[in-house]
């Protein structure tokens, strides 16, 4: 799982400092949006998808004007009927699956502007599922170590229900956790029943396999990756490299 944990560190570095914050809350809003049309509820505690919406949107520091205005628009069924949801995929520099998360009102647009930065950066647009069997969906829950025997709090994990723990570096101050996507707020419960720090939950593709890069691949990746990230229909970019510590610490 270190390919997914180091690209989760690059985008936690560089995600909201990089990011044009207009742009950011059109892509949090579109998720709200959505996540309400799919659930069928503006209400985060009957849909779980717009809670986690929600959520990102409050740690992206949204206001909640604007939260609520996306709920609205979702519910007299304006934008969120437009907009659709597709999945492209394909392979960065070196060989490491790419699978990118859309909403868009004109896929033409989207595939026009997802293959051309393919282009441009060492990458090439595959057809549909060629990468996507590589990755499964699958909850995540990050519990703050600070202060505490990162030991014991395995042990609580696996206790808790959780059906892997990534073993943290000397020196990380965050443990990360992983469960059956159906099972995130459940193993939450109990970790916070045992008061264990808890300070993300969510569910994400993450890769069954990952693919080593050297550091000129991991850095075109992770350059790619980001101009995909750009993109106004782009809502997630999930891969398998794992990237070089050399390019690690190139990205700081």
């Amino acid at each position: 799982m270190s390919g997914h944990s180091k690209w989760a560190q690059i985008k936690r570095q560089k995600g909201v400092n990089d990011a044009r914050r207009g742009q950011l809350f059109t892509k949090l809003g579109r998720e709200i949006i959505v996540a309400v049309r799919a659930g069928g509820s503006g209400d985060p505690n009957m849909n779980f998808r717009l809670r986690k919406a929600i959520d990102a949107a409050r740690a992206a520091n949204m206001p909640m004007e604007n939260i609520d205005r996306s709920i609205k628009r979702a519910l007299g069924g304006g934008e969120g009927a437009q907009l659709e949801e597709i999945t492209y995929e394909g392979y960065g520099p070196g060989g490491a699956a790419v699978l990118i998360y859309t909403l868009t009102d004109n896929r033409n647009r989207t595939v026009s502007e997802i293959r051309n930065v393919f282009s441009k950066n060492g990458g090439n647009l595959g057809e549909n599922g060629c990468v996507d069997w590589i990755f499964e969906n699958r909850g995540i829950i990050e519990i703050d170590l600070t202060g505490k025997n990162a030991d014991d709090i395995y042990l609580e994990a696996i206790d808790s229900g959780a059906e892997d723990v990534e073993q943290p570096d000397a020196g990380d101050v965050v443990m990360t956790v992983y469960t059956a996507a159906n099972e995130v707020e459940t193993v939450r419960g109990a970790l916070e029943t045992k008061k264990i720090p808890v300070t993300k939950s969510d569910t994400s593709l993450v890769p069954k396999t990952t693919i080593s890069l050297d550091e000129k691949q991991s850095l075109q990746t992770i350059r790619l990756i980001e101009r995909l990230e750009d993109l106004d229909d782009v809502q997630n970019v999930y891969t398998n490299a794992e990237i070089s510590d050399a390019a690690m610490g190139g990205e700081d």
